[in-house]
């Protein structure tokens, strides 16, 4: 019974809902007018809970960031942008 009880927890600490997923997207973040910028715009999509990763361009004035769609969303990651001072928008 104990092993049952173990493999039982074990189970469910591995297992992730059937309908969340990991997705990225590509923001276009044009306001990003000097080398710096894209610090602030990665330290705010970090803060939005399901980030995993945010790499943000200078070069390219976009954010691709993968994040977990049970814990948050693309809007809210605009959001996050604008907040910071940079408002962003979902590339097509």
């Amino acid at each position: 019974m104990k092993k049952f009880a173990t493999l039982l927890a074990l189970a469910a600490t591995l297992s992730t809902p059937a309908w969340a997923a990991t997705k990225t997207v590509t923001l276009s973040v044009p306001g990003m007018t000097c080398a710096a910028c894209p610090i602030t715009v990665k330290m705010a999509l970090s803060k939005v809970a399901g980030v995993e990763k945010a790499e943000v361009s200078f070069e390219k004035r976009e954010a691709v960031v993968t994040f977990d769609d049970a814990k948050t969303n693309a809007d809210a990651l605009t959001k996050a942008t604008a907040n910071a001072g940079y408002p962003s928008s979902v590339k097509q």
